[in-house]
């Protein structure tokens, strides 16, 4: 690994071709690519959804990484770490999985069209694993990009639970706002079992303890260096909520990115060099 080479971990909920909910994981994908081609040291993270089939997609457990439990509400839950090359690139995808609760065969619901009790925990478990992986790769990012509800705890941790560790020392953070996916409200418990380090407060959790899309979009939004809006049309209250300070920068949704990815490419060059 060249020592001067500038390093971008994507942690996402979709990514095409594995999962495509919205527009965003085929411009994801482009961005990956293009990167990558760019000379940037790409990695990406995402859950290994049931939906996901892993002989066509030629998925393989990763053993050397294997053998980190990540810890919920005092229970334990073995982390398998599985890793497949994007097609038509030489660029690693990194899945993380457990029986528990990336088996089912559905993303979000089941297949009466219910949302899982536990995407609470299912988001928690996805939102450590990825982090913990990145701590066994040894590998500092200088850009992590997080796109979908499934990571809105990523930046949350990276400022409080994950301060302190030299992986993470200099990374940027962007969160791309995505629309509404979601109507109903993650389990009641949800704030407690977030809390994954003694590092992290209760009053930390107060921009997602509604537990909606909406709530955790803002939350991830406030963690974040840089926030993208994934779409042209976001929920109002996302729309009045996020905006641009000192401190964060807020980067307009183009339509043109479905063609022409160059302008993401150049953000995350511009949060590489700062």
């Amino acid at each position: 690994m060249s020592a001067d080479k500038k390093r971008v971990l994507i942690v996402a909920s979709e990514l095409s071709p594995y999962v495509e909910l919205t527009d965003f994981a085929h411009i994801l994908n482009k961005l990956a690519v293009k990167s990558f081609d760019a000379g940037l040291e790409v990695r990406v993270i995402m859950p290994r959804y049931g939906t996901i089939n892993e002989r066509r997609h030629r998925l393989h457990e990763v053993v050397r990484l294997s053998g980190i439990n990540v810890i919920i509400d005092k229970d334990d839950y073995p982390l398998i770490i599985k890793v497949a090359s994007l097609p038509n690139a030489r660029l690693q995808v990194y899945f993380m999985d457990n029986d528990d609760y990336f088996k089912r065969k559905g993303v979000y619901r089941d297949e009466h069209d219910n949302f899982y009790d536990d995407n609470a925990e299912r988001m928690i478990f996805f939102c450590k694993s990825a982090l913990e992986t990145v701590k066994k790769f040894g590998w500092p990012p200088h850009v992590i990009h997080c796109h979908g509800w499934m990571t809105s705890l990523v930046p949350l941790y990276l400022k409080t639970a994950y301060k302190k560790e030299p992986v993470f020392s200099y990374s940027k953070v962007i969160y791309t706002a995505q629309p509404t996916i979601f109507t109903e409200k993650l389990s009641p418990n949800f704030v407690k079992k977030a809390i994954v380090s003694n590092e992290i407060k209760e009053k930390d959790l107060d921009a997602f303890k509604e537990g909606t899309n909406t709530a955790l979009t803002l939350g991830a939004a406030k963690c974040a260096d840089v926030v993208i809006q994934g779409a042209p049309d976001l929920d109002k209250e996302v729309m009045e909520e996020i905006k641009p300070s000192r401190y964060k920068k807020v980067v307009k949704y183009e339509e043109s990115w479905k063609e022409d990815v160059t302008p993401l490419l150049d953000l995350y060059k511009s949060l590489t060099e700062s």
